[in-house]
């Protein structure tokens, strides 16, 4: 084929990827978005019943489409247990951030949140057998030492609770994504996100119960947009990994900490200091690191495997 007709098919992947760099860029800034509305609604209520009202109010913008097109089938869960311990998971990950949001500036919590993936990828050795390089584990440990730097802004300070929380909220993150890639193997997207959110929705309404304060009525438009964002943002997440693969676009998953320092500069007239340029920084460059290693192990394996056809059609 001449590199004309080649032309077609590759500017075709290329708008195709542009368009899911897009709706990964739209997504962290409506996640940024949600998240500073978890941090106005923490100023009110106790982080378990913000992490409920999180759940209720964007649970209808699940079931409410699924009963329109008749999809509601699909919910059915196979791995009964999984989606148990992913709905304790997501708990833990909301009340956990939604906490450290309270305390902390939305940048400080993302910094050390931002450490997630690569704690995805040293769980991914003993939990699904995966393989890391020393290149790799190296830059897991560098991105942990930028992890400490936040927890621990300086030898007279002892580690924050909103800190703790925060990474608290990225190890539990990390399982999630864990349990994900095998529950996937057996269930439908619909089934997952719908259990993972009315689980978690269960159980910590169940735990805000006792010490649940009445919903002041100028909040419930709030409340209602908290849903609607919510809802956005998977939407939007959900077509940017349905677009593009994901070591195309997870790097743009870093611009929530611009989005965080900007809310919080705009919203609270805060900026974070400087251990959080610094230990954030050094959380990106080693996550930016892994993505490239694996996308470029990817490749390697790709043409191997193309090599070998080639060899086995001649």
């Amino acid at each position: 084929m001449s590199p004309k007709g080649e032309a077609g098919p590759q500017l075709e992947r290329h708008n195709t990827h542009l368009r899911g760099i897009a709706a990964m860029l739209g997504a962290v800034f409506v996640f940024s978005c949600m998240d500073a509305l978890l941090k106005f609604f923490a100023q009110f209520y106790p982080p378990m019943q913000v992490t409920a009202m999180r759940g209720i109010a964007s649970l209808p913008f699940v079931v409410v489409p699924l009963l329109f097109s008749g999809r509601l089938h699909e919910i059915r869960p196979t791995r009964y247990h999984m989606h148990l311990l992913r709905g304790v998971l997501s708990l833990v990950i909301m009340a956990g951030f939604v906490y450290s949001v309270r305390v902390l500036s939305l940048a400080d919590a993302y910094a050390i949140f931002l450490s997630a993936p690569l704690i995805v990828t040293a769980l991914s050795v003993p939990l699904l057998g995966e393989r890391v390089g020393w290149r790799r584990w190296a830059a897991i440990c560098t991105g942990l030492v930028g992890v400490l730097a936040m927890l621990r802004p300086s030898a007279s300070s002892l580690v924050t609770l909103g800190a703790l929380a925060a990474f608290a909220s990225a190890v539990c993150y990390a399982v999630n994504a864990i349990t994900l890639r095998v529950l996937t193997r057996t269930d439908t997207t619909t089934s997952v996100v719908f259990w993972t959110m009315a689980l978690m929705t269960l159980f910590s309404s169940a735990f805000a119960a006792r010490d649940w304060q009445p919903i002041r009525a100028e909040h419930l438009g709030w409340l209602a947009a908290l849903g609607l964002v919510g809802a956005l943002g998977v939407r939007l997440l959900t077509e940017a990994f349905r677009s593009a693969p994901a070591s195309v676009i997870a790097p743009f998953e870093y611009t929530a900490l611009l989005w965080g320092v900007a809310l919080d500069w705009v919203i609270w007239d805060a900026l974070p200091g400087a251990r959080v340029y610094v230990g954030g920084g050094i959380v990106i460059a080693s996550g930016l690191y892994i993505i490239w290693r694996e996308r470029r192990a990817n490749l390697v394996e790709l043409n191997r495997a193309a090599g070998g056809s080639s060899a086995t059609a001649g």
